[in-house]
């Protein structure tokens, strides 16, 4: 009952996010949710579980640098998400996630990569409903043409509570 996350499929319907501050985001099929504003950096990303097991998600963490595929953050680095968010087997849903700390570097070093529209990732970190079976799937998003969106697709999947099939 393994849940395994991938980008949602390119006429998957309209993912509506409702953010806690009234802001709203819509992503359709594979593109990525990446916004601005002067005090946050939203991010969000449409999902399908291809596994058989719900998906819970636990947490992020950016990648600047996201081409080394042969490691991850620690467990214990990831951001934890405030709000539940869980992805049904064989059923699409979405990630959502935001830098609102103008004092962290990650929220500068973001914001000045997503400005030169520069390829980055998202790892989440996710597992079953019981909390086992931990996965951490790499997803990169890539721009797509001038200020036409945000491209996401997943690169990596590793396990954390087995040995790695690789």
């Amino acid at each position: 009952m393994r849940p395994l996350l991938f980008q949602a499929r390119l006429d998957d319907p309209v993912q509506k996010i409702n953010w806690g501050d009234d802001h709203l985001t819509k992503i359709t099929g594979a593109e990525a949710g990446v916004e601005l504003t002067d005090d946050v950096v939203y991010l969000s990303l449409p999902l399908r579980n291809a596994g058989a097991g719900l998906a819970v998600l636990h947490g992020w963490f950016v990648q600047l640098s996201p081409r080394n595929l042969r490691e991850h953050a620690a467990p214990e680095d990831f951001r934890l998400q405030t709000r539940d968010l869980y992805v049904s087997p064989s059923d699409v849903g979405f990630w959502q996630g935001a830098l609102r700390d103008r004092g962290e570097a990650m929220f500068d070093e973001l914001t000045a990569l997503v400005r030169r529209r520069e390829l980055f990732g998202i790892d989440l970190l996710y597992s079953d409903h019981e909390g086992g079976q931990r996965t951490i799937s790499r997803f990169l998003l890539t721009p797509r043409g001038n200020d036409a969106g945000w491209s996401c697709a997943v690169v990596r999947h590793w396990n954390l509570d087995r040995p790695d099939p690789r």
